[in-house]
């Protein structure tokens, strides 16, 4: 038994190189699917995930709650808090929902034009699932029953500094509650603790930042003054947390004209947004030191 035992890891990493040797030949041959908005599934599982559950798991150390409030099938639009200079909570959301979900579902997040000009970054997000925050691709996504992920703050979000930590910023014009709407897709709130702690940002060099034609560029309390290491995100303690879907189905038929549409849609997106706050404000308060 002992030596039936030892033997097992070895059987295990000759799987593993098999399965590695394996893609990489489907890989060469050019025998793999990608959708109609760039998604390669099979890269998403083998490649981006496990680099993005390594962060996950053992760098951010994630607690994920509420997960039985994403639906395991059919259309829903995730709607989340944005922050910590780098978009690495969209990572961290999309990595969560992948591995933790009983259903393992691929999160289609919405990004900012600016990701599709980085020709390397442009790609990789694409083959992750992610595609342009246009109202058109949201719905195409929701109408084919996916699962679509959206941070409506934006770069108000993420480049915010330290000092408004947890206070959402303006959440657009309520586009995302309009596509929800037209969809007919459940909204879930979704609210991210840990983020903000990864990059304090105490400055922007805006002279630098409209050079490189950049929303800001931060100064942390490491970046830029030590380099690349500086660009090493702290490892402080998340956790993610999705409330109850606030249902949208009808909702359509029930504005008169568009004068009461665009009400509706106001009023439905400040409930989600303070439906946020609120839990950002109580999250934060039960998680205590970001290190720890």
């Amino acid at each position: 038994m002992p030596e039936s035992r030892s033997l097992r890891p070895l059987s295990g990493m000759r799987d593993r190189l098999a399965g590695a040797a394996s893609f990489a030949r489907r890989r060469l041959a050019g025998d793999f699917e990608v959708d109609e908005f760039g998604f390669d599934s099979e890269f998403n599982a083998a490649v981006l995930m496990p680099a993005a559950l390594a962060l996950y798991r053992n760098w951010f150390r994630v607690q994920a709650r509420g997960l039985a409030n994403v639906p395991s099938t059919g259309r829903a639009l995730v709607v989340a808090n944005h922050s910590g200079v780098l978009p690495l909570d969209a990572i961290m959301l999309q990595a969560g929902i992948y591995a933790e979900h009983p259903a393992h579902r691929n999160l289609r997040l919405l990004g900012a034009d600016l990701v599709y000009t980085l020709p390397v970054l442009a790609s990789l997000a694409r083959r992750s699932g992610h595609t342009k925050a246009d109202p058109e691709q949201a719905h195409r996504l929701l109408a084919a029953d996916e699962l679509v992920g959206v941070f409506p703050e934006g770069f108000k979000g993420i480049g915010k500094p330290f000092s408004e930590r947890y206070r959402l910023q303006r959440f657009g014009r309520g586009g995302f509650a309009r596509t929800a709407v037209r969809a007919g897709a459940p909204i879930i709130p979704c609210a991210i603790v840990g983020a903000e702690e990864i990059y304090p940002m105490i400055g922007n060099a805006e002279l630098l930042a409209r050079a490189l034609r950049l929303p800001y560029f931060p100064v942390t309390p490491l970046f830029p003054w030590l380099g690349p290491l500086g660009a090493v995100p702290l490892p402080s303690n998340w956790i993610i947390e999705f409330s109850e879907p606030v249902p949208t189905r009808g909702l359509a038929e029930e504005a008169a004209d568009d004068a009461a549409r665009d009400e509706l849609v106001a009023d439905l997106a400040d409930r989600v947004r303070d439906i946020i706050q609120a839990r950002l404000e109580e999250l934060v308060a039960e998680r205590g030191p970001a290190f720890s």
